[in-house]
């Protein structure tokens, strides 16, 4: 793996990029984000609140815009691997900003649990995410031609992203389909999910995400996608487990053999 540019800026930033993961990290090990039902902290709680629907496009929107601006600034944009991974990020980040949060299923007076400074805190994450993966593949890596394509790293990284990305969607689709297509106010908030991978772990959407980037990571094989792997994992990892231990907390009958977010393990 490519561990310097040669360009100051890039390989600086990047440095500052994995001092700022750390933080998130432990950060997230005394209190996870304020976002979701669970941990937005209701209408008590300080600070500026968004519609659920409305955070999450805005905090996720820059990885549909700063990619693609940095990406075609690059010398190399117009060559077919370069190309095929703005595909995969463009696919990836569509999902995220657009179709999950828009086919959320809100219950009535739960609205707004999406806290602004979360929103501020995604925009900082993904500006450096957009612009490390998108100026490496288009400036700084060397290793993009066609034969790239028939290399271990890029068909091992793609097949861990396909399986990651398609579990996140399967996952996400189970949680979904909890609520009715237009929830009551008398409707059950929460309910015990079952099914996919619901069987083994508490937040397989988690997983999903986390097993995504794994993939980006080695089929790009650039350090960029190291930072992204690491804010996922200091972010979703902590979450996870919280997450877990809302749920036994909550439910008497919930499914003692499941984990967090690792079949089996944690």
């Amino acid at each position: 793996m490519q561990w310097y540019t040669g360009n100051s800026f890039y390989d600086s930033l990047l440095i500052v990029g994995f001092v700022y993961a750390a933080l998130v990290f432990v950060s997230s090990l005394f209190g996870t984000a304020q976002y979701g039902g669970r941990f937005g902290g209701g209408k008590r709680s300080k600070g500026v609140k968004l519609h659920a629907k409305t955070g999450w496009v805005l905090m996720e929107l820059p990885g549909l815009v700063i990619f693609p601006i940095v990406f075609f600034m690059g010398e190399n944009s117009d060559q077919l691997v370069p190309l095929i991974f703005l595909a995969i990020w463009m696919i990836h980040y569509s999902n995220r900003a657009l179709y999950t949060p828009l086919m959320m299923r809100v219950q009535p007076g739960s609205s707004s649990s999406f806290a602004l400074n979360v929103v501020i805190a995604g925009w900082l994450t993904l500006f450096l995410h957009g612009y490390f993966n998108a100026a490496f593949i288009t400036q700084f890596g060397t290793q993009y031609t066609d034969a790239w394509l028939t290399d271990p790293r890029f068909i091992i990284g793609i097949a861990i992203y396909l399986f990651g990305f398609f579990l996140n969607i399967h996952s996400d689709s189970i949680l979904r389909n909890l609520r009715s297509k237009t929830p009551s106010a008398d409707e059950p908030r929460y309910k015990i999910p079952y099914g996919g991978a619901f069987r083994f772990v508490s937040c397989p959407q988690y997983l999903g995400e986390i097993l995504s980037f794994i993939g980006f990571a080695i089929m790009t094989w650039n350090l960029g996608a190291v930072f992204v792997l690491a804010m996922t994992v200091g972010n979703l990892g902590p979450r996870a487990l919280y997450t877990h231990r809302w749920f036994k907390k909550t439910f008497a009958e919930y499914p003692q053999e499941r984990k967090a977010v690792i079949p089996y393990i944690l």
